[in-house]
């Protein structure tokens, strides 16, 4: 054998070394990156169903609130329709002289005034009344119809405050 065949030959035998090692350490490689791929995936698989799971939980309370939200509107919406009904029953009464407003006048000589705690209906002793114009008797109910509306809306605004605040 020649030196340039042993020299040759000796080349190939270490070619054929490195290129053994540089496979097995591609296996072993590949094997650790599977690995770590497989890891990952059950990460991404663990986080996807908390972040399902939360989303569910923030959809069932979003629902919640909207129900409950629901139920207060309709509460509101009936003690205003309420209180327009009797708003109207009282300005008919008043418009057909079925009732009539007045009012408690000071008297002066008596030194008088209107008692500062209410008696029993109607029981007010010897104190001097004024019947009231129905007109200005009709203007007072929509002044107090329109208290009692912003009330109901106050409140109303109140209760959605109440359920959207955390």
């Amino acid at each position: 054998m020649t030196p340039g065949q042993i020299l040759a030959s000796i080349l190939l035998a270490l070619s054929i070394g490195f290129g053994g090692a540089w496979q097995v350490q591609d296996w072993r490689m590949g094997e650790k990156l599977a690995a770590q791929a497989g890891l990952h995936k059950d990460d991404l698989a663990t986080i996807s169903d908390a972040a399902t799971a939360q989303a569910r939980a923030e959809q069932g309370k979003r629902l919640a609130t909207e129900q409950q939200l629901a139920r207060q509107d309709q509460q509101h919406t009936k003690e205003l329709s309420d209180a327009q009904r009797d708003q109207a029953r009282l300005r008919d009464r008043l418009a057909t002289s079925d009732l009539r407003l007045s009012v408690l006048l000071e008297d002066s000589a008596s030194g008088c005034s209107v008692p500062s705690t209410p008696g029993a209906v109607g029981l007010v002793h010897a104190a001097r009344r004024a019947k009231l114009d129905p007109a200005h008797a009709q203007r007072i109910i929509a002044i107090t119809d329109a208290g009692d509306q912003g009330l109901i809306a106050l409140r109303a605004c109140q209760a959605y405050v109440r359920g959207v605040a955390p």
